[in-house]
């Protein structure tokens, strides 16, 4: 039966943590390509957590947030670095 397997597959809300079923969920991808799925792994968000997320265009966001040392540096460190590449990136040359 097509589709029975993946109907059945628990994933886990990158947002709030819940594990939800494969079908609740949405898919989540921080390159903002979602329809080129080729060699990627998605992320995934529940339904109320998608709809919560903000839709609009996220361009250069995640290079920030690698850039920022997100993952890697305690918040505090890690906000000073996000604020100190976006206002670099605002101030006029």
């Amino acid at each position: 039966m097509l589709g029975s397997r993946r109907s059945r597959d628990v994933v886990t809300c990158i947002a709030c943590g819940e594990s939800v079923d494969r079908t609740d969920a949405r898919e989540y991808d921080k390159h903002g390509d979602r329809w080129n799925r080729r060699d990627k792994e998605f992320e995934y968000l529940c339904k109320p957590c998608h709809r919560d997320l903000t839709h609009q265009p996220r361009s250069g966001l995640e290079d920030t947030l690698d850039d920022a040392g997100a993952g890697e540096l305690d918040q505090a460190r890690f906000l000073q670095q996000y604020h100190d590449l976006v206002r670099g990136r605002d101030s006029p040359k």
